[in-house]
């Protein structure tokens, strides 16, 4: 019997896992040392905050794995022998396998900071993060995070919530402007301060500074100020989790080197998931995406590949979503930092500040190309029919009403939203509100 071995139990591990029982009888094992059984690594925040307990983070019960003959092996792997088939584990022991899939995630990244290995220095990404930072909240005065992404956030937040004074360091000179357009990003910086969070841009950490028994006391910034704190986080971003493969045959590089198949260089070696490096990125995307969606997408892909029908890896269009605080948001398309030559851009924000779109549409032919939303809910599906089909900037407009998840939003702001477009355009780029028809020119951008 063909033995499958998977190395990780996240959502792309598992994913693979489950597909692979659905159309195989393979002996299917999974390996990891951060927890026996599969759970959501975006609910760890709402655990932290009470808003339910770690195991109604588990979407499977325990009897699941037994019923679908998914084996769970707990061990942390030091080594695989790519020669010989087999995976080495940290207490020596080996497991042979047919066909190995490689699905180890992400870590924290760590630049080398002086104190940065100090008691009460984490980041928050594994079950142990959490704990870890259960005991270090008991008794906190003061945090200072360091990265100004999505993970900081979370943590600011869940902080913010057993009320310890936070203290945030982004290096950029507003939030997430690499990736947020300069509009959004203010908006997020405004969210954060009225939410109580230090937020101090274009300031880096320079170093943590320890006090007698080894636990971290303060910060020190390169704007020459020394903050006290108990509490470090280390948000900077993420790396795939493949250091125990650096001595392997597997070519690595960023992540584990893969194809459109997700296949390594080593024969029936797969990599998915945050570890996995496209050797040729995807149309616009980064060749490491530490994306949920696209994880789960490479589970599903690998498994139809092992069971004797190879699939090429196809995310489709790019979307994402995330929560700062109070307001949602959602991107599908592309809406850059800064517009590319053939784009033009329509921004609209509500008087409350925490509501906005913005469309990213070409000059010339009027291609939709993205959409930004923040405090609305869109539906994704008709996005991806949008985007598919190459639809214009009109189309979308016209029944972008229909694409609202809430309808009391364009019961209220429909008008409004009209007439800024129609005032940011001219008379040369129209929307009427009742036929919402257009009238465009060669020069109305």
């Amino acid at each position: 019997m063909k033995h499958v071995v998977i190395i990780g139990n996240g959502i792309s591990g598992v994913t693979a896992a489950r597909h692979i029982r659905k159309l195989s009888d393979a002996k299917i094992t999974i390996v990891s040392g951060e927890s026996k059984y599969f759970f959501s690594r975006t609910a760890l925040m709402y655990v932290f905050m009470g808003h339910m307990k770690f195991e109604h983070t588990q979407p499977y019960e325990n009897w699941f794995w037994k019923k679908n003959r998914i084996d769970l092996l707990e061990g942390y792997v030091s080594y695989i022998a790519t020669d010989n088939k087999e995976v080495v584990l940290e207490d020596g022991s080996t497991i042979a396998y047919d066909s190995l899939i490689i699905a180890t995630g992400s870590k924290p990244n760590k630049f080398g900071w002086p104190g940065q290995d100090l008691k009460g220095v984490q980041g928050l990404y594994s079950k142990q993060d959490l704990e870890q930072l259960e005991a270090n909240a008991k008794e906190s005065k003061h945090a200072v995070i360091v990265g100004g992404g999505l993970i900081g956030i979370e943590l600011a937040e869940m902080l913010h919530t057993r009320k310890i004074p936070v203290t945030f360091l982004v290096r950029e000179d507003s939030f997430w402007n690499k990736v947020l357009p300069n509009q959004e990003s203010a908006l997020i910086n405004k969210e954060i301060r009225s939410n109580g969070i230090d937020l101090r841009l274009s300031t880096n950490l320079v170093e943590i500074v320890s006090d007698e028994q080894g636990r971290a006391k303060a910060v020190t910034t390169d704007k020459g100020e020394t903050i006290a704190c108990d509490i470090v986080g280390l948000t900077a971003g993420v790396r795939p989790n493949i250091d125990f493969l650096k001595k392997t045959k597997i070519d690595i590089g960023r992540g584990v080197l893969v194809n459109r198949f997700l296949e390594t260089n080593c024969k029936d070696v797969y990599a998915i998931g945050d570890c996995a490096e496209q050797q040729e990125p995807i149309d616009e995307r980064r060749a490491v995406e530490a994306v949920w969606y696209t994880g789960r997408m490479m589970g599903e892909t690998v498994a139809r590949t092992i069971c004797g029908n190879p699939t090429q890896y196809k995310p489709g269009h790019w979307f994402n979503s995330a929560k700062f605080f109070d307001i949602e948001y959602q991107t599908y398309g592309w809406v850059w930092a800064l517009p590319r030559e053939n784009e033009a851009r329509f921004y609209w924000e509500h008087a409350s500040g925490k509501k906005s779109i913005h469309i990213s549409f070409d000059k010339k032919t009027h291609e939709f190309i993205g959409i930004n939303t923040f405090g609305i809910r869109l539906r994704h599906e008709r996005f991806d029919s949008w985007l598919r089909q190459k639809a214009k900037v009109e189309t979308v407009l016209e029944q972008l009403k229909d694409a609202n998840f809430d309808p009391e939003f364009y019961a209220a702001h429909e008008s409004e939203i009209l007439e800024k477009f129609n005032r940011d355009f001219d008379a040369n780029l129209r929307v009427a509100p009742k036929s919402w028809k257009r009238i465009f020119s060669k020069n109305q951008v």
